[in-house]
């Protein structure tokens, strides 16, 4: 089994990935004083007996790196996965400062398109693979280098954002950081999309970061989750099973290639059109999704 946890921190994103192996993966983080101790002594509890950890910083917005400096001093981070940048900002702040630290130190690994590394894509007689692959950025497009010269000019960061797939069994997600709409739209010929499970909406879920046809289409979601913004600048996308953070609190899945098993902090979330297997590995289980394949789409 997989364990994969969003964790509701405000306006913010967080996560981790509790590998069914040696690996253990965080994607971006939003600590403050009111949640750090409490996430922080689940990330212990969660890679304890993991020997492989990565932080992987999907772009340089404190709403993406917020109190990095309290989980590096807590759990040292000892693999930095960060889309080379030079990004500056009008007024530096500790997390700023112990993200730059981070991406300039012989700690960090430099992402891109079709990124190979051992343990996160490439397995060995050792331990297996962490099931993660790099779909963007790809350095060389234009439209990517007018986005990283702004970033870099500390003008936009949201467009420098890596797009991150995780695949165990048939099951599968897909994060896409902070990207705008127009800028999908405009990449859509230059990234391979094919059908994922469940996609995490593009910044927290907004409209700004709406999702295009030209990519949903391909990406086929079963579930999309909508992350943590005023409501009023959310885009629920109809058609689609939805599950938004705002109203369920931490999401916790577990995967075991085939079945999601979802839960959820918030005690009076439901989710009736979920399939029921009574779940309880851990507190609140609202339901469960089986993983289509482009064998089942093609089939049924």
């Amino acid at each position: 089994m997989s364990v994969i946890k969003s964790f509701s921190v405000g306006l913010g994103d967080m996560f981790y990935l509790k590998h069914d192996n040696d690996n253990f993966s965080i994607i971006d983080c939003d600590l403050s004083n009111e949640n750090a101790d409490r996430i922080i002594q689940e990330l212990k509890t969660a890679k304890a007996n993991k020997k492989i950890s990565r932080f992987i910083c999907t772009h340089p917005d404190d709403d993406h790196f917020g109190g990095i400096e309290l989980l590096d001093d807590a759990i040292p981070i000892v693999n930095f996965y960060v889309v080379k940048n030079q990004a500056i900002k009008d007024s530096d702040s500790d997390s700023f400062n112990r993200y730059c630290k981070l991406r300039d130190s012989d700690r960090a690994f430099y992402i891109e398109k079709g990124s190979k590394r051992k343990w996160m894509n490439i397995g060995d007689d050792e331990r297996g693979m962490s099931g993660i692959s790099i779909l963007w950025p790809d350095l060389s497009n234009e439209h990517f280098k007018k986005a990283l010269a702004s970033c870099d000019a500390g003008e936009s960061f949201n467009n420098t954002s890596a797009v991150i797939r995780y695949q165990i069994g048939n099951t599968s997600f897909l994060w896409l950081g902070d990207l705008e709409t127009d800028f999908m739209e405009k990449i859509v010929g230059s990234i391979e999309l094919k059908k994922t499970t469940i996609v995490f909406a593009s910044h927290h879920g907004r409209t700004s970061g709406k999702i295009p046809n030209s990519w949903l289409e391909k990406l086929d979601p079963q579930v999309i989750v909508i992350g943590e913004a005023p409501s009023r600048h959310l885009h629920y996308y109809t058609g689609y099973q939805t599950i938004t953070q705002n109203s369920a609190g931490d999401i916790t899945m577990d995967s075991d290639g085939k079945k999601v098993h979802f839960y959820v902090s918030n005690e009076s979330f439901k989710w009736p059109e979920l399939e029921q297997y009574g779940q309880s590995k851990f507190s609140n289980y609202i339901g469960s999704i089986t993983a289509e394949t482009e064998y089942t789409l093609q089939t049924r």
